[in-house]
């Protein structure tokens, strides 16, 4: 079954919406420009909005209630009850000009991110790996925009995204959270926009959004392109499944870098979307700290 068009479901005009997961009942996601952390709820169509003290990339279940949120400094602890933030961890103090962009958890609790240059042109970003309180390198770095890291079912294969270069990456995913050796997956072509925010499905499939791509695309394991979702907006930053059979994809988009013509053409850019799908996502499991 193809999926359903894209339908705009929150017109929050994110600069540079980011960061969507599924947990709750509700949909999550950051501004990460605006400082701001969102939730909708479909059921209700209640929406909610936290201030963020600086620039936030991502908010993800944590064990135990709340949630981790990836802040420029580090990881923090968001108490959406209070909204209220605790530093867990400081992150790359020796280089002030990044932040953290984007993340995901593994089924063992672990939390993949990464860096990146807050001006989007310097190689100082690099993946790392949270795992109870404790930070490690990847050997993944020297990247300019970092996106995802995604994960397979079954945690083993650790999908990356170099923006700027225009790639997907794989590395082999090790019990003790060690990563075997890098792997090309895909190649976006220029022209067709640059490979923004991973998500993997239930049958192990790679969905990418495209900024300035129009679209969004789904690969299969082996790197094939198997299907693609058009959008009346250029810019999609990340997608996310959620619902209670988890076959709505919801869709984070972006204004940023787009001129005011550009935005009088597309007036639903940096809107949240959904659409619906034949298979559905993951559940996301809680971080653990």
């Amino acid at each position: 079954m193809a999926p359903s068009e894209p339908k705009s479901v929150w017109n929050v005009a994110a600069a540079l919406g980011e960061g969507p997961v599924w947990t709750g009942g509700a949909l999550w996601f950051t501004d990460i420009k605006q400082q701001k952390i969102h939730r909708f709820d479909p059921a209700t169509g209640g929406r909610a909005s936290w201030a963020a003290p600086e620039q936030v990339g991502f908010v993800l279940p944590a064990q135990g209630g709340g949630f981790v949120a990836g802040l420029m400094s580090g990881l923090h602890r968001f108490d959406e009850a209070t909204g209220s933030f605790s530093l867990i961890v400081e992150m790359e103090p020796d280089r002030p000009n990044n932040r953290l962009n984007d993340g995901v958890v593994d089924p063992a609790g672990r939390l993949w991110f990464g860096t990146m240059d807050n001006g989007e042109t310097e190689k100082t970003g690099a993946f790392y790996r949270f795992e109870r309180g404790i930070v490690s390198r990847t050997g993944l770095e020297g990247i300019a925009i970092t996106n995802g890291p995604a994960l397979s079912p079954d945690g083993t294969i650790l999908y990356f995204v170099d923006t700027r270069a225009g790639t997907i990456g794989a590395a082999d995913v090790a019990p003790d959270g060690a990563l075997g050796a890098a792997r090309p997956f895909v190649r976006i072509d220029p022209a067709d926009g640059f490979p923004d925010g991973p998500a993997v499905d239930a049958e192990g499939y790679v969905w990418i959004g495209l900024y300035a791509g129009w679209e969004a695309r789904r690969y299969s394991p082996a790197g094939e392109l198997v299907g693609r979702v058009r959008f009346p907006v250029a810019n999609i930053t990340k997608l996310a499944f959620g619902g209670e059979d988890l076959r709505t994809a919801y869709a984070t988009t972006a204004r940023q870098h787009l001129r005011p013509g550009e935005i009088e053409r597309q007036p639903q850019a940096g809107d949240l979307f959904e659409f619906r799908v034949d298979v559905p996502g993951l559940p996301c499991p809680a971080v653990a700290i």
